[in-house]
C-alpha cells in the first residue's frame, strides 16, 4: 500500500514540475517579446532557467518525503515511534534510580 501512494505521489510531483517548467517557458516567451534589448532576452532566459531548476528541486525534496514516508510511517505515537496497544507512558518528571547506583553488585564476594 505504501508503495503505490509513494508512486502516485512522485507521479503528482513529476507532473507538477512539468507544469511549473511549462509556466516558466510561457513566462519567458511573454518576456522576450516585450524585450528591446538583447540583455533583456538573456535575463528572461536565466529566469527560465532558474525557475525550472527550483521546479525540479521542489520535485525532489517532494519525492525525498514521500520516500520517508514510507520508510517510516506518517503516523507515530506520541513519542514518535509506534507503540503497543495498552503502552504505558513514560513517567513524567523526576525519576528514582534505578539501583544499585555505580554498576551491577551481586553482593557475593571471591573468598580468596
Amino acid at each position: 500500500m505504501h508503495s503505490t501512494k509513494q508512486k502516485v505521489s512522485d507521479a503528482a510531483a513529476v507532473a507538477k514540475e512539468h507544469v511549473d517548467i511549462l509556466k516558466a517557458k510561457a513566462e519567458e516567451k511573454a518576456e522576450k517579446a516585450m524585450a528591446r534589448t538583447k540583455e533583456e532576452k538573456e535575463i528572461a532566459y536565466e529566469r527560465r532557467k532558474a525557475k525550472e531548476a527550483e521546479a525540479k528541486m521542489k520535485m525532489h525534496e517532494t519525492k525525498a518525503q514521500n520516500a520517508e514516508e514510507k520508510l517510516h510511517g506518517k503516523h507515530h505515537g506520541i513519542y514518535g515511534h509506534h507503540e503497543p496497544v495498552g503502552a504505558a507512558a513514560p513517567p513524567l518528571g523526576a525519576v528514582a534510580p534505578t539501583y544499585p547506583l555505580g554498576g551491577q553488585h551481586t553482593g557475593w564476594k571471591d573468598p580468596k
